[in-house]
């Protein structure tokens, strides 16, 4: 069951990174969005204490999802014709963000892929992103197709976007998202969370919602659902990037942000399912609660495993649960 009422915060057009540091309105932005994304409670369905979600499915009006709150600032300035290059797996909601939102601003896409382990949701995510980028092979090797891709955005003078989005650029998209977060709690949307819950990937959203929460002076813990291999998706990538990006806002608008607090993040590694891609039986069962209960669905990739995450952490919170839902499915029929 879910309250009738979905709560949505922060007025229409207000963008809290640019009320809280003027300065960073000097970078090109591309309006893409369409914040703030609503916050909801659900009940009926956790066996232990409150239970909430963050819907940014709902966060842009063609193919929402965290991506796109990163590609706000990394397609800024993007015109009509020019060309953009990126890299991921072979069902990668990145790759798919970056082509329809490239799109929508008459760019190109070039997406160099590489195969991993698949799930029906990925082989969906696949199959869209061949139909808009035909003839572009997924290769075998992430390395051969990383050192494609580089070579593709030199050659073609093409925007090269990294892996997931994940730079301290893009990350900025997801601090306006914890300031976006914390208008809400106050506005009395939602309580104090205790902890919030996502998948935990290149590490852009954690990163960026780490920094975010201490700007805001919340007590907040990040819990993120590792869903890759540990030797790339790991404490220090994300604390890196929450770093390198603090230094980039400083460094731009003059302020001194206050210090990250390495023990607000915690990575749970029980959820990884021994590959990139490869589902588990636990988290389709808990995905298919949540669908019935709300008609909210989960990719097997990434936001069905922190879905699993999110009900375990509710059995020892002592405050609120906020689940962090990344995925829209409405991006495989737009």
């Amino acid at each position: 069951m879910v309250t009738d009422a979905l709560a949505g915060g922060s007025e229409a057009g207000e963008f809290p990174l640019f009320e809280r540091f003027p300065k960073l309105r000097a970078i090109p932005r591309a309006r893409l969005c369409a914040l703030p994304s609503p916050v909801q409670k659900l009940e009926g369905i956790s066996e232990g204490g409150e239970l909430w979600i963050k819907r940014d499915d709902l966060n842009a009006p063609l193919c929402g999802g965290n991506k796109v709150r990163s590609l706000e600032f990394l397609l800024g300035g993007l015109n009509a014709g020019d060309s953009v290059v990126t890299v991921g797996g072979a069902g990668s909601t990145h790759i798919l963000s970056t082509a329809l939102h490239a799109g929508r601003l008459g760019a190109r896409t070039i997406g160099l892929r590489w195969a991993h382990e698949m799930n029906p949701v990925a082989d969906q995510v696949s199959e869209k992103i061949g139909s808009l980028m035909p003839g572009m092979p997924v290769r075998q090797s992430a390395v051969v197709a990383l050192a494609m891709a580089r070579y593709r955005s030199l050659a073609g003078n093409a925007r090269y976007i990294a892996l997931g989005g994940a730079i301290p650029l893009g990350v900025l998209g997801h601090v306006n998202a914890a300031l976006e977060l914390a208008d809400q709690i106050r506005r009395g949307d939602m309580p104090m969370p205790d902890r919030v819950v996502l998948p935990l990937g290149s590490g852009g959203t954690a990163a960026g919602l780490l920094l975010g929460f201490a700007i805001a002076d919340l007590p907040v813990e990040i819990v993120g659902a590792r869903v890759g291999p540990r030797a790339f998706v790991n404490r220090r990538r994300v604390l890196g990037l929450a770093d390198r990006t603090a230094l980039m806002i400083g460094r731009l608008t003059g302020n001194r942000l206050p210090g990250i607090d390495p023990a607000r993040l915690r990575i749970v590694q029980n959820v990884y399912g021994g590959a990139y891609g490869r589902p588990l039986a636990a988290s389709r069962d808990a995905a298919n609660i949540l669908h019935s209960a709300t008609g909210i669905g989960l990719d097997d990739t990434y936001s069905a495993k922190a879905w699993v995450a999110a009900l375990d952490e509710c059995r020892i919170a002592r405050g609120p649960v906020l689940f962090w839902l990344t995925f829209d499915a409405k991006c495989l029929t737009s």
